[in-house]
């Protein structure tokens, strides 16, 4: 696993987070499928005293994640990307109303292992105000928390690059909607079914049921009006997702 704190930037935890002035506080929720992740980001930042930021909810999937949301009304929510039953868009989906709130806005910061650029503009796209990676040191992942509270974009630094690039260029990729009309785990699965993966693979893989796997597939096939596996590998490859 990453080292998603930094602990071994600052052994002694004493480093103040350049966010954290005097008297500044953020409510936090962390939104992670790995229980030991969470567990880790919690003993960083969550030290409230120290970092300013207190952590008032954990979700490991998406259901889980809008309920919680929904309950505590962070100010600052950091959100996987990938996640069970549908990813980190479909929980931006599913909490458009708590970000357009004028009085009490619900702000998201994605912190991934992934580095990806359609992972990125995926969740920029759905209204997280930055992306950042779990190689981040808790320091920083503080001041970037309370620099998200404030209204700021934040991202990691070769990740801002792409992010202007195909928001700004004026030759950027146009929006693929078929592609949009897929969940963030319909399209991992997507992605392995067209790399020639049997079911039982992308199962291990993804850390799902075969089962689940081909609910995904079948999802898929539906959204995309396409018939069987082939066809799908053809729609893939043309769209250079392989």
């Amino acid at each position: 696993m990453n080292d998603p704190a930094g602990a071994n930037n600052d052994p002694a935890g004493t480093s103040d987070p350049a966010g954290a002035g005097p008297g500044r506080h953020v409510r936090v929720v962390l939104v992670d499928d790995h229980r030991m992740f969470r567990t880790g980001v919690q003993a960083e930042i969550g030290q409230t005293e120290r970092t300013g930021v207190e952590v008032v909810g954990e979700a490991a999937d998406v259901d889980q994640a809008v309920t919680v949301i929904t309950a505590t009304r962070p100010e600052v929510v950091l959100l996987d990307v990938h996640l069970p039953g549908g990813g980190g868009v479909e929980v931006l989906r599913r909490c458009a109303p708590l970000m357009a709130d004028a009085e009490q806005p619900v702000r998201f910061l994605a912190l991934s292992v992934s580095d990806a650029a359609e992972d990125v503009i995926g969740v920029i796209r759905g209204g997280a105000r930055g992306y950042v990676t779990k190689t981040i040191t808790g320091t920083d992942l503080v001041d970037s928390v309370f620099r998200v509270q404030d209204g700021d974009a934040v991202f990691s630094p070769r990740l801002a690059g792409f992010v202007l690039d195909a928001f700004a260029s004026t030759d950027a990729p146009p929006v693929d909607e078929d592609l949009d009309r897929l969940t963030q785990r319909e399209r991992e699965v997507l992605r392995l079914i067209a790399r020639g993966y049997a079911y039982k693979e992308i199962a291990k893989q993804l850390f799902i049921s075969v089962k689940t796997v081909e609910s995904h597939v079948s999802a898929v096939l539906r959204k995309l009006q396409l018939s069987n596996r082939h066809e799908l590998t053809r729609w893939a490859t043309a769209r250079r997702l392989v």
